[in-house]
């Protein structure tokens, strides 16, 4: 699942329709493997609450580009880009409840992150609905239908 999240930045990045001269600069710095350049560009900008730039801190800090990898800062700036619809960031902390990676692995959290992206998202809601309905075949019938109610109450408190 690592892979995952290393390949899809570049397309994540991409597609993210960024518009901030700061997140641009960003972007251009961290295809060019200038990442002190991209963090110093994207670091303010996820302060003020840019999920895109959010985002970005959060990949850097979990794969550990241009920073000592802490999935505890990536799960920090992964969830509150999630917090604001993100689904990207959505599905990456699906993956790290999934692996454990930061986090005690949960289940029941993955398959609630990666529901949130099935049923909200058109971007990655077929590779979503693949690893939740993956996860689903680890967990017990209850656990399944928890993570469903906790779905439907973030998405509830989240429109």
């Amino acid at each position: 699942m690592k892979i995952i999240r290393i390949l899809v930045l570049p397309l994540l990045l991409t597609m993210h329709g960024l518009a901030s001269g700061g997140i641009n600069t960003g972007h251009t710095a961290y295809k060019q493997g200038d990442y002190d350049t991209a963090l110093r560009e994207w670091r303010p900008l996820a302060e003020q609450g840019n999920a895109g730039a959010q985002l970005n801190l959060g990949f850097m800090y979990d794969n550990g580009f241009g920073v000592s990898q802490n999935y505890n800062e990536a799960i920090k700036w992964y969830r509150k880009a999630a917090e604001q619809g993100n689904d990207r960031a959505q599905y990456n902390l699906g993956l790290m409840y999934d692996s454990g990676d930061g986090v005690q692995q949960d289940y029941v959290q993955a398959y609630m992150w990666y529901n949130i992206v099935a049923v909200d998202s058109g971007d990655g809601e077929a590779i979503a609905i693949s690893y939740r309905d993956y996860v689903a075949r680890e967990m017990t019938p209850d656990q399944v239908a928890r993570a469903e109610k906790l779905s439907r109450e973030w998405r509830g408190k989240h429109p």
